[in-house]
């Protein structure tokens, strides 16, 4: 926090996309306790709709940052646009619900499941947890619906939407409308690296301080977020920043302060669940398996975690 009497940092504007879910209690924190404007950062965060916006308004300069699911990055270097993930996150916290009437995966022949986007992020994980059930990516159709809100209010209104990938608070939201959980999706597929910031390299080149600052905010964020003593404020920042009732955010905080499964220290990458992910698309979309070092930069966070 600035202290009083200390003038304020002249400010950079940015502008981040992230989905707001389990996966934002960092930059909530970060906002919240003035730890962006310490570094002379004005941050706005903006929700994404769906990851296309995402990445098309990154490569446009919509937005300098973006967090989003790694898988989403890899896409699109694949299109010829030269990102990078700059940290890690978290595994994406999502299970696979179903509709109450469901009573095993062989019931999902033929129906119609709700997915962000077909050809990316965790839809190459639900078609995996399929194919291990011996289901085809040719036995069911996708719908596209976005952002995980979206999803749980396809399948809440329209029961022929059969399937979906859902995270906190939107999981919880599923299960008291009776959609039925399936699990969570790491407990097939193993390890899995799902949201990171991800930014255009020739952006993060110009703007290495800027992104280390940013970096650092996060990451202190991340810090108090974990830290049991701010558990109460943690809970509001939830049920203020996701518009959530107490309890929902209560459940979505014990989700993210996981010992096992929730945010991960101090934002660090997890290079096995990475690797799991791009085995997910090269297996679904025939393309050659790459080496993660294609896809990552960590040397504005290493330089971040070194200045705290």
């Amino acid at each position: 926090m600035i202290a009083p009497g200390e003038a304020a940092p002249p400010q950079t504007r940015l502008t981040v996309m992230v989905f707001p879910g389990t996966q934002t209690l960092p930059l909530f924190a970060a906002q919240a306790r003035g730890l962006f404007a310490r570094r002379g950062l004005a941050v706005e965060i903006k929700p994404a709709p769906n990851s296309q916006e995402q990445r098309e308004g990154l490569a446009a300069g919509r937005y300098q940052i973006v967090h989003g699911a790694a898988d989403q990055c890899v896409a699109m270097v694949a299109a010829g646009i030269d990102a990078a993930v700059v940290a890690g996150g978290d595994n994406g916290f999502n299970h696979l619900f179903v509709q109450p009437g469901i009573q095993g995966f062989s019931d999902l022949r033929g129906r119609t499941l709700v997915a962000d986007v077909a050809d990316t992020g965790w839809s190459f994980v639900l078609y995996d947890i399929l194919r291990r059930h011996g289901l085809e990516r040719t036995d069911y159709a996708i719908a596209e619906a976005g952002a995980p809100f979206r999803r749980f209010e396809a399948m809440r209104d329209d029961k022929s939407m059969a399937a979906a990938i859902l995270n906190p608070p939107f999981a919880i939201h599923a299960r008291r409308a009776g959609l039925k959980d399936m699990g969570a999706v790491v407990n097939t597929i193993g390890p899995y690296q799902g949201t990171v910031p991800y930014v255009l390299r020739a952006w993060a080149q110009a703007n290495a301080d800027l992104l280390v600052a940013y970096l650092q905010a996060c990451i202190e964020g991340l810090r108090w977020s974990l830290d049991p003593v701010n558990r109460t404020e943690a809970i509001e920042l939830y049920r203020d920043g996701l518009k959530a009732p107490d309890d929902i955010a209560t459940q979505t905080y014990e989700a993210a302060t996981d010992p096992a499964h929730g945010l991960a220290r101090d934002a660090r990458l997890d290079i096995e669940g990475f690797r799991t992910m791009l085995k997910l698309r090269a297996a679904f979309t025939g393309g050659a398996l790459s080496s993660p070092e294609k896809y990552i930069d960590l040397t504005h966070y290493e330089r971040s975690l070194a200045g705290l």
